[in-house]
Parts: C-alpha cells; structure tokens; sequence
C-alpha cells in the first residue's frame, strides 16, 4: 500500500453500486479500502477487483481455520485482485506461517489480527494479545491489527512489532480518534460508518485525512 493520507475506508456496505460510487468519490484520500464479508457475500468476489481500480485492497477475511484451509482462502482473495488479506493469530502458528507463505507466492501482503476494536474484545483477546503479536512478528507478517478504541493498546504493540505496520481499526462511529492512535504509533488508522453513511462521504474522508495529517 501507499503511505500518503494514511486512512483507509472499511467498506462495509452490502450495495455493489453504491460501494463502487463512495469508492471513486473517496480515492483521492485513501491510502486503501477495506473490504469484508458484508460486501463480498452481497456483490461477490470480483467486487475486490472491481474496487482495486480506485485503492488497493484490504479483503478483511480474518481468516481463522487449519494451515490448508487458509492457503486455500488466500489463494482465493489474491486472484481477486486483493492486494492484502486480514487473518486471525489465535488460530497459532502453523496456520500463520501457511498464511505468511501463501502470501509470499503471490508477493502480496498479510496481516495478523491481535485485538479487535469492539469492547468485547477485552473479554478474550486482551490477554493473549501481545503474544499474538509476538508470534505474527516471529512468523513474519507484513503487520498487526490493533484497536483505535484503545490507544494504550496500539502503543504495547508498536513495542512489540518494531517496524513492522500497525492498522487500527475503530475510528469514529466506535469512538476511537484518528490523531491518537496515529501518536500511539499506527501506521494507518480505518474508518467506516463516519465516511460511508455520511451525506457526504468525500467530505468526511477529507476531514479525516485532514486529523491525521495534523499530527504527522
């Protein structure tokens, strides 16, 4: 991925139409979009390839089965067109190292989820999550997911990972700020809800771009 406005848009509307117009009314401030089952389910997989025209894509699969199940799903994902694959660590390492090699065939990116925005997520993921990290890091992942919701988190795991890229999910609608996770050390931070069912989502892109810009 690029690494200029550093936003990425989860697009996580069931219209094919009205995913590919917040698409191309957006690109100009996206750094990549983000695309999950929502979409997929409702569009079908060449909506990845289709919205590749306006950003790369992030398919948000979070993948989380055995070693052959993964590579099997990957595969899937790449010849879509995705530039990038999201995949759970919980599931240990040897599904992470297949998921890793997988992507290595195809040159392409992938990366580990080691806590979710949600606050849920603080019921199980919490605990095990900086060894999660750890692991992606040790397996060799292109980078970690971590929450938004939870600045202090994103900072643990930055210690953790190094170099390595942070994507942060959670910013606006579930309450997280784009400029503090940006200083808590993300490289990139996704917004949703705030950009996609606003009335004017190229204006709510620009601003959020704007916040993170301001910090940079």
């Amino acid at each position: 991925m690029k690494k200029d406005t550093r936003l990425i848009l989860a697009m996580d509307v069931t219209d094919r139409d009205a995913a590919l117009d917040i698409a191309e009314k957006t690109s100009a401030y996206l750094d990549a979009v983000k695309v999950g089952y929502p979409l997929v389910l409702a569009a079908g997989v060449d909506i990845i390839s289709e919205m590749a025209r306006f950003a790369p894509v992030i398919a948000d699969f979070k993948v989380a089965d055995i070693p052959n199940t993964d590579r099997l799903i990957l595969q899937q994902a790449y010849r879509a067109g995705a530039a990038a694959v999201i995949v759970h660590a919980f599931t240990g390492r040897d599904s992470l190292e297949a998921c890793v090699a997988e992507a290595g065939k195809w040159r392409r990116d992938v990366f580990a989820v080691t806590e979710m925005s949600h606050p849920g997520a603080t019921d199980f993921m919490a605990g095990p999550a900086e060894d999660m990290a750890r692991m992606a890091a040790d397996c060799g992942v292109t980078g970690v997911v971590a929450p938004a919701t939870r600045p202090g988190r994103v900072k643990q795991i930055r210690n953790i990972v190094g170099e390595l890229t942070i994507i942060s999910p959670g910013v606006g609608t579930q309450g997280g700020s784009a400029g503090d996770t940006i200083r808590a050390g993300a490289d990139y931070v996704i917004v949703g809800r705030s950009i996609y069912q606003s009335d004017d989502p190229e204006a709510g892109a620009k601003q959020m771009a704007d916040e993170i810009s301001s910090v940079l």
